[in-house]
């Protein structure tokens, strides 16, 4: 149950794909590409002050063209960077993977194709066979695991096996 004890315990992060894809929507299709590699050096600096010095040169070159766009990172600034008070390794996999929108996106796969099913097994089966092969991927072993698990052991000291 949430209280305001144990809200304390939570860092709300925003997700950066979604903020970008939204962003993108303001954008000229001729200049998406160019907006999007000169949006990477933000969410991809090292440090909080290098995006946010980032973000200045960025809003200089665009805020005059897509001001709704940069406004949209301005105001949710604290909440889409809140990533960076973890290491480099770890935020690399907070930023690379959403596991929900992975598991969806293979459920919408299988359901999509397949408007009409034979028998209500078929029903059945297709979401399932969907997760035998979400089971498979998930056994692909994560670049530097053994570092990130040091530090999310850290992070959340007593929490982690």
């Amino acid at each position: 149950m949430l209280t305001p004890k144990t809200v304390r315990l939570f860092e709300v992060q925003r997700c950066v794909v979604h903020q970008i894809r939204n962003s993108m929507r303001y954008v000229s299709w001729k200049e998406k590409k160019a907006f999007a590699a000169d949006f990477k050096k933000v969410y991809g600096a090292a440090t909080i002050e290098e995006a946010g010095a980032n973000m200045d040169e960025f809003e200089d070159k665009w805020g005059g063209k897509y001001a709704h766009a940069v406004k949209s990172w301005r105001t949710n600034w604290n909440a889409l960077m809140s990533y960076f008070r973890h290491p480099v390794e770890t935020r690399k996999i907070m930023y690379t993977t959403n596991l929900i929108e992975n598991v969806n996106s293979m459920f919408r796969k299988v359901t999509d194709v397949r408007k009409v099913f034979p028998s209500d097994e078929a029903v059945f089966k297709s979401p399932y066979m969907a997760v035998l092969d979400i089971e498979k991927k998930w056994t692909m072993p994560i670049r530097d695991w053994g570092v990130i698990y040091g530090q999310l052991t850290m992070l959340f000291e007593g929490r982690l096996p």
